[in-house]
Formats: C-alpha cells, structure tokens, sequence
C-alpha cells in the first residue's frame, strides 16, 4: 500500500481531517484525582534510581526540573478498586438527573484496567451501577485520546444517553505494596525504552471520570476523530504507538522470560513530541474549518494535559489565552483520558460554566489517535 496517497474516501494530505455534526449535549460530569502530594513526597516514597549516581534516587526538584510535574494525583488506596470508579460514575448520572435505566449505552475508557481480560472491568461497573442488562458493554483499551474515540463511539452508535467513564491508575501499575517503584520501572534494560521507564510513572498520574452525553438536535456540536495510520500532517502515516507495554498478551505471555520486563509503559517520546504538537494544531485547523472563529463561541477549551511543556508550547503557537484554557499538567501530572474531564469538573465546581455554555475538548493520545469536539451543558 501507498501510505503517501490517501485512501478512497480519506482527507487529502495536508486538509485538517473531516468533521461532523454532534448533535450532544454535555448532561453530566463528575471527576475524582484523590490525594495529591508534591513531587518531593513522591520521590521519597517511590524513590527513582539516579542513573547518574549509583546506590541514590532522584529528589522531587530534579523530577520537576526534567518533567515540568510539580505535584501527583496518586492514591492507590482510594482507587484499590472498581467501586471508586463506580462512584464517580453515580455522581455523573445523579448530575444528569438519570437513573441506571436512562442509559443507552456504556463506554469505559481506561488503559489501566483492573482485570485485562474480557473486558471484566466494564461487566462489574455495569453490575454496581445496576446497568439494565439490554445495554451492551464497550470498553476501549485507550490512552490520552480515549475520550474522543469515546465520542465517536457513541455518536456512531447514535446512542440516546450514553454514560462514558475513564480512569487511569498509575500507582497500582508501577508501585508495589510498599509504595516504591516496581523493578519493571526502577531498573530495566529489557525494554526498548528501558533508559527512562521511569518517567512513566513520574509523569502519569491516577484519575477517575464520568460523563453523560444526551442526544439533542438542538445541539449544533461538532465531532472529529482520527487515527493518522495512513496520513498525517502532509506526509505518511503515523506507525509508532507512542506508548510501549509488550509484555503479558499472547505474544509475551506473563510467566514467560522477558514477560515481566516488558510489562511497562515505555515512552517514544521523541514522537510524543511530534505527535501531540502536530496533532493539536490539526485539531485546532479542523475545528476552524468547520466552525469559523469557534474559539469566540466557547467558554473553555480543554486540551489534554500530556506535558507541561506541550501544552504550555501549543497555547502560546495558537495565542489561546490561559484563561480560557485551564490546565493540570503541573499540578497533578497526565492522567490521561480522565485529564480534561477533570478540568470540566474543576470549573463546574468553581461555578465558572452555566447551562448552555459551549465547550470544547481536543485530545491526543497513544494509538496514534487524536480528536476534538464541540459540546453545549445543559440547561438544567
């Protein structure tokens, strides 16, 4: 195949992707980041090998200075399990004015599932929040763009009143017990991407968070979603997933030699770099293409929170004002797909939005996927 030409039915090479209508409106929401500690805390109870210095670990200053991360959301205990992620999800409908029998259909959003097989994680949710069992289960294995994929979901579906929950739970991926860094992120040379594996776990931190999408005509919103694995930003697809965990599937089965080493998340991040920055700014034309000036129309723009530095660099490309687009990056770390909704909640509680308030979301994320959307609150 031709990765250099688009194929049939696809954007051509350097044209913002296609957009869509999104008949939406933001119903509900609700965010939970637990406790959150300062990256001095952090450093001493996870303590980071200093690779530099034999036999010491890194202190919280020297994190923040190659990260940007000032503080953690991390709370292994409070997010032990999938109750707490039920929790959230309650509220979100409560907010909603929705009971379990209201909802149409369940996206679960996580890429730190509790059990990774058969998308239990998904079937016990639905089991607490006493989901009727005529709505089917979808999970997605996904990252920071997760909630766009999620939208694209349910706008596919053309659900009536979807429940989209995410979580990521860094702490209970990469800590043991006693709270210091597993040996898959403090030492290993198995992984490709073994040098820094410990800047996973410094960067990504744990969050849980619940939307309703309610399905209106009246709602004039707007969706895009792209995988960019056959074009991206004039030139062939992207191929590198950005974020690397080899180990326990079929391929590496865990119990298998090399199987616990490369069960980690190892990051490319040279095209991390790449890949949101471009992205965004995709994002950004696709969203000006189809709504003219939208920036004027919204009250909040919510950018994924992958980096402090990225964010930082793609506000100041676009002269976004920071006031209108709020951030956590530094604060709490990258809690991936929770990470806007998180903010969306912040301001819901800080009564910075009103019913009929236009928002907007643009993520990018592992895969590689990417995507945006347009969406009123409701007015209650």
């Amino acid at each position: 195949m031709d990765l250099t030409s688009p194929a049939p039915g696809t954007a051509p090479l350097g044209r913002p992707a296609d957009t869509e209508p999104f008949p939406y409106e933001i119903a509900g929401a609700h965010a939970d980041v637990g406790t959150v500690i300062g990256m001095d805390a952090w450093a001493e109870r996870t303590r980071v090998p200093d690779r530099h210095r034999p036999g010491h670990h890194l202190g919280g200053a020297a994190i923040t200075r190659l990260l940007g991360v000032q503080g953690k959301s991390w709370d292994p205990a409070r997010f032990a399990g999938v109750e707490s992620v039920a929790a959230v999800a309650r509220q979100a409908m409560d907010h909603a004015g929705l009971t379990p029998s209201d909802i149409t259909a369940v996206v679960v959003v996580t890429c730190t599932p509790y059990q990774v097989m058969l998308d239990q994680d998904t079937f016990a949710l639905m089991r607490q929040l006493n989901i009727p069992d005529r709505v089917p289960p979808v999970q997605l294995g996904a990252g920071c763009a997760g909630l766009a994929r999620a939208a694209a979901v349910v706008s596919a579906m053309r659900a009536e009143r979807a429940l989209v929950v995410a979580y990521n739970i860094t702490s209970l991926v990469s800590t043991g017990p006693d709270g210091t860094l597993l040996p898959q992120y403090a030492e290993n040379s198995a992984h490709p991407h073994g040098k820094n594996m410990w800047a996973s776990p410094a960067l990504f931190s744990d969050g849980v968070a619940a939307l309703v999408l309610r399905r209106s005509e009246e709602a004039d919103g707007v969706l895009l979603y792209s995988r960019d694995s056959l074009a991206f930003d004039g030139g062939p697809g992207i191929t590198d997933p950005l974020i690397h965990f080899l180990g326990g599937g079929a391929a590496r089965p865990a119990g298998t030699p090399g199987a616990d080493e490369l069960s980690a998340y190892g990051m490319n991040s040279p095209e991390i770099r790449r890949y949101y920055s471009a992205g965004m700014r995709l994002n950004h034309q696709a969203l000006e293409s189809a709504r003219p000036g939208y920036l004027k129309e919204v009250t909040r723009l919510y950018t994924h929170q992958a980096h402090p530095f990225l964010v930082d660099a793609f506000l100041a490309e676009t002269d976004i004002p920071a006031e209108m687009a709020p951030g956590n990056a530094r604060a709490i770390g990258n809690t991936a797909a929770p990470s806007t909704l998180a903010l969306l909640h912040a301001d819901q509680e800080a009564g910075s939005l009103a019913g009929g308030d236009l928002v907007c979301f643009s993520v990018v994320g592992s895969g590689p996927e990417r995507g945006a959307f347009l969406a009123p609150l409701a007015v209650r």
